[in-house]
């Protein structure tokens, strides 16, 4: 391991002098958990505010957190462009073309040299394409584009669904996303509305409440036909007619309507669910960056988007348990206009809840910003990591002074505004002052060159060029391709058959397709005595059939998560069907299937359940692979943070006597060197008068003559021990130095070993099976479903997803 390569550090950069204006061979190490008390970057432009957070991002990345990551300006998709070869081919695409005319080189020649100086530059880092590699191995990084298919579309849908039970039963909570959501949707209808006085925002508050806090979700469409009849007679004391008319109502309706039908508005239903846990772990459970490109929304659009996103944060923090470990971080490049002093915009709300809850459970935020003046102050004051560039203005300077004073007084700590001021002044490019309060003091420091290529903002068209691969992996589930008619088959009233529900809206231009399939709905029950474990489980399964000589395909049976109660009796309008093999007409046929399926789930059912090696844990039941795998390596974060602390304690005061022990044998060598030095001095004196007066007094030899040679020998003699002394000191210096080296090399061994067997989300995990007796399966559906699938060309997607 290099020396910055240690356990829950990030490698930010070198300690700078600012007489010197030179930086020291000194390491700037951050401890990753210190993160979780939050950061703020301030910066003008120009002072490598942004390289400093991508590199950040990029030690997180290494030491697998995930990241949710807000790019107002489109430079932080620069974290995709990563080349380990250094290959100028690999440059050639993302060069800024006007800069290499400017240069009169060729695109390929300054790809070239673009190359060299990545290369040259990460060098003089300790930096090289291992690390690189190491970077692009640990984490998937993907471009988000809210309202576009530039880069991965998503859908907002979800955002509108009923929130978590601990947001409802948190009322403070719950009142905070009802506000937050309503006037993030009104101001995307260009409505400035008054929580207090808006009509507006009092009826559709009312409404979200009714709905959430019965559980049941709603989007656009349920809201335009709430808005129209409402399910309250009263908002407050006042009858609805008379609070809201019908007809002023119907006005609202048909904004939110002309909204839901503008083309331009099809790419906000499109893509993912804005699920916070998918965004953050790809589906093998490997720590993603997500990256929400905005630059291309209008200002209402990117507000609209914030707060949405502020608040799935929220109610996904509050569905973890507690931490002390940094779990993931919240990253957004430009904080201004989002939580101002004065305004109370819909990001401002959720934004500051998170400042002061989500550090219990292991999210960090870390802001960056310009303009420190225009921040609130209250949501400063929570900040405990503060990284300082240059300033425009005495005004910024003295707001983030205000911070950091909040921020040592919430801790306790002492604040030297004087000694701030004076380093402040003093910074220069790509050199900050990092404030930290879980250290003693503060540090001015030189940022590392960071991996990512640095070509500045990326285009919409540069963002499709990225993604294409990815979004190519996103294809849709292909199903059987039988013709569809507008007719549904006539089946006999014996013939069970039910509808898979329809969840969210198609592409653009898609049509409603029903496909047949059978549906099987079991409930498990595991026993073992010896595992202690003793639980139902349910095993509905969706099984293709076709017209086949073997009609049932029971292997290609597929779970699906659906209740009794989600299925329709009836299919959804102007939707079409496919064909229906003939066997699945005959009721006689369901009884025989119903028997197989009991059958089958017997042969094939089993509950898995995964142990880690290295840590001992087992999955809980219905835990997937992939979210064990996440939480042990949290627990295995957690674990590492306490041991890395109690090494750093063993090993620190070991490594402090024997520096103590060094320092006063490097004062004692000083001592004995100066006494050795000047008793030669003193024994040349002596010799040479003696032998001088030889010399130039008599031929013959006085006895005051004889004397002084005696005492000159005797000088000499001392001189000859001084020497020795000061040679034993020296000895005695080299000896302790050695042992400091072999402790280092201890302290670096055992950490080494650590880490290797610390990578619990690369591990092989040991699996346990227990399977179900054949009494304890009881089938209470089997049936005709017909699952529905929005298709468009050559694509089909489940709609009951």
């Amino acid at each position: 391991m290099s020396d910055f390569e240690k356990l829950g550090v990030f490698y930010l950069g070198r300690k700078h002098d600012l007489k010197t204006k030179k930086s020291e061979e000194s390491l700037i190490l951050y401890d990753s958990k210190d993160l979780t008390t939050h950061a703020m970057c301030v910066g003008m432009t120009g002072s490598g505010k942004t390289g400093l957070c991508l590199a950040l991002l990029e030690e997180a990345a290494i030491d697998g957190i995930p990241a949710l990551i807000i790019d107002p300006k489109g430079d932080l998709g620069n974290l995709m462009l990563t080349f380990p070869e250094f290959r100028a081919e690999d440059f050639r695409p993302w060069v800024n073309e006007d800069e290499a005319r400017k240069k009169n080189l060729s695109v390929e020649d300054f790809a070239q040299q673009q190359a060299e100086l990545w290369k040259n530059g990460l060098a003089k880092w300790g930096q090289d394409g291992a690390r690189i590699r190491r970077l692009r191995e640990a984490a998937e990084i993907a471009i988000y584009t809210p309202g576009s298919t530039a880069g991965l579309p998503l859908s907002i849908l979800q955002s509108f669904a009923a929130p978590t039970q601990a947001i409802i039963d948190d009322a403070d909570a719950m009142r905070e996303r009802v506000a937050s959501t309503t006037t993030s949707l009104l101001g995307l209808l260009g409505l400035d509305a008054d929580p207090i006085k808006s009509r507006e925002h009092i009826l559709i508050s009312n409404l979200l409440n009714y709905f959430w806090m019965q559980g049941k979700d709603l989007d656009l469409g349920g809201l335009i036909q709430a808005i129209q009849n409402p399910p309250m007679n009263k908002i407050g004391v006042f009858e609805m007619d008379s609070f809201y008319p019908a007809k002023e109502r119907f006005e609202l309706a048909m904004a939110i309507n002309n909204l839901l039908a503008a083309p331009g508005f099809q790419g906000w239903l499109e893509g993912e669910a804005l699920d916070i846990q998918r965004m953050l772990y790809t589906s093998s459970g490997k720590p993603r960056h997500a990256i929400f490109s905005i630059a291309h929304l209008s200002d209402a659009e990117r507000m609209f988007f914030v707060s949405l996103l502020f608040n799935q944060t929220l109610a996904w923090v509050r569905s973890q348990p507690g931490t002390t470990s940094l779990r993931a971080i919240l990253y957004m490049d430009e904080i201004f206009g989002y939580m101002p002093p004065v305004a109370n915009p819909p990001s401002k709300g959720p934004l500051l809840t998170l400042l002061k809850q989500a550090r219990a459970f292991g999210l960090g935020i870390v802001l960056a910003t310009q303009n420190p003046v225009d921040l609130d102050y209250k949501g400063l004051s929570n900040i405990g990591t503060w990284f300082l560039g240059r300033l425009q203005t005495e005004r910024d300077k003295a707001r983030v002074l205000e911070g950091l004073e909040g921020a040592a007084a919430s801790t306790g700590g002492k604040f030297q505004r004087f000694e701030m001021e004076q380093i402040l002044a003093g910074l220069g490019n790509r050199v900050f002052l990092l404030h930290n309060v879980h250290e003693d003091a503060p540090v001015v420091f030189e940022t590392r060159w960071v991996m990512s290529y640095l070509c500045g903002p990326l285009t919409r068209m540069q963002i499709k060029t990225l993604m294409d691969e990815r979004r190519s992996l996103q294809s849709a589930v292909k199903t059987a391709t039988a013709t569809a008619t507008s007719q549904r088959p006539a089946l006999p009233a014996d013939v069970p058959q039910v509808f898979l529900p329809v969840r969210g809206r198609g592409a653009e231009g898609a049509q409603l397709v029903y496909q047949p399939f059978l549906l099987g709905m079991a409930k498990v029950h595991y026993d073992d005595a010896k595992k202690n474990l003793n639980l139902d489980a349910d095993c509905n399964q969706l099984i293709p059939i076709t017209n086949e000589a073997v009609m049932v395909k029971w292997a290609q049976a597929v779970s699906v998560e659906i209740d009794e109660s989600d299925l329709a009796k009836e299919a959804e309008s102007n939707a079409l069907f496919g064909e229906l093999p003939k066997a699945a007409g005959q009721a006689k046929s369901y009884a025989a299937w119903k028997k197989e399926f009991g059958e089958e789930i017997y042969r094939t059912q089993k509950l898995e359940l995964f142990k880690s090696p290295s840590t001992g844990e087992l999955s809980q039941v219905h835990e997937s692979e992939r979210d064990f795998r996440i939480r042990i390596s949290q627990l295995g974060r957690e674990q590492r943070d306490e041991w890395t602390e109690k090494l750093r304690e063993k090993y620190a005061k070991k490594m402090e006597v024997i520096e103590d022990r060094i320092r006063r044998a490097q004062e004692r060598l000083e001592r004995e060197q100066q006494q050795a030095q000047q008793q030669k001095l003193q024994t040349a004196i002596s010799v040479g008068a003696t032998i001088l007066g030889a010399f130039l007094g008599r031929k013959a030899v006085s006895r005051a003559t004889v004397s002084k040679a005696s005492t000159a020998m005797r000088s000499a003699s001392r001189a000859m021990r001084e020497g020795k002394e000061a040679d034993l000191a020296e000895d005695n210096l080299e000896a302790l130095q050695q042992q400091l080296a072999d402790l280092e090399a201890e302290f670096k061994a055992e950490t080494e070993t650590y880490a290797a067997k610390s990578e619990a989300m690369n591990e092989t995990l040991e699996t346990i099976a227990i399977r179900p007796k054949k009494t304890n399966i009881s089938v209470r559906l089997f049936a005709l479903a017909w699952a529905p699938f929005w298709v468009k060309d050559e694509e089909r997607v489940e709609a009951w997803k």
